[in-house]
């Protein structure tokens, strides 16, 4: 992996890439070690304190909104991988990561990168996030995310409705739909930040796949050291 910046790197200092590569490789481990041994998964009682005032009329119980992006990598060149990566969404390769924020923006849930072949479901299986959860909580999310099934009689989901058999909204749905959407904007938004690293928005090179993960968890801890998405 190497970019504009990396060539800076080797005009100033006057190393070789190889020695640029393994200096940004060994500083990213690091980085993410010491990220992941941050708490960011806040009490309930914290969430509710710190409820924005959009929140607190129709969703009080709110805990994490979450949401899914990809990222497109290099097309592999195991046919295998290829498959497992290969998300019928995007028509492309891609690595897929589920996140959670909290509803006054601060990205709370982090697990790490799948294969872009997963439904929004199995990734919340994967994640861990169902156990988390407490009585009284409410999870937020779009219409992918149908995990109804995998939380408890005391944990409550809130998507946005579903068509079925018809052929449009009634009013009250279409109600819903919008104002499920006003308050989970925010997590698009804190995913919009989070993609404004350089790093994240190209397709990332093979050479480089097993440290994307880590990337990825980087930016995301740095996007919540900067000012709040709102307040």
């Amino acid at each position: 992996m190497c970019n504009p910046s990396w060539i800076c790197l080797l005009c100033r200092f006057g190393i070789p890439q190889s020695d640029v590569s393994r200096i940004i490789t060994a500083f990213t481990d690091l980085i993410y070690r010491r990220f992941r041994e941050i708490q960011i998964w806040p009490s309930q009682k914290l969430v509710r304190e710190n409820l924005p005032e959009c929140f607190k009329e129709k969703y009080a119980n709110t805990r994490v909104v979450i949401d899914c992006t990809e990222i497109f990598i290099q097309r592999p060149s195991s046919a295998t991988v290829q498959q497992l990566t290969y998300s019928s969404y995007k028509s492309h390769n891609t690595a897929k990561a589920l996140i959670g924020v909290s509803p006054n923006g601060f990205i709370s849930f982090l697990p790490d990168i799948q294969p872009g072949r997963l439904s929004d479901k199995e990734l919340v299986i994967r994640s861990g996030l169902v156990a988390m959860l407490e009585p009284g909580d409410l999870v937020m999310a779009d219409r992918g995310f149908t995990i109804e099934d995998l939380l408890s009689d005391s944990v409550e989901l809130n998507i946005p409705p579903f068509l079925h058999d018809k052929s449009q909204f009634d009013a009250s749905e279409v109600a819903a739909t919008r104002s499920i959407a006003s308050v989970r904007i925010h997590v698009e938004r804190v995913i919009g930040r989070v993609r404004r690293y350089s790093i994240l928005s190209s397709t990332f090179p093979n050479n480089s796949l097993a440290q994307l993960n880590k990337i990825w968890v980087n930016c995301c801890y740095l996007t919540n050291l900067q000012y709040p998405s709102f307040l």
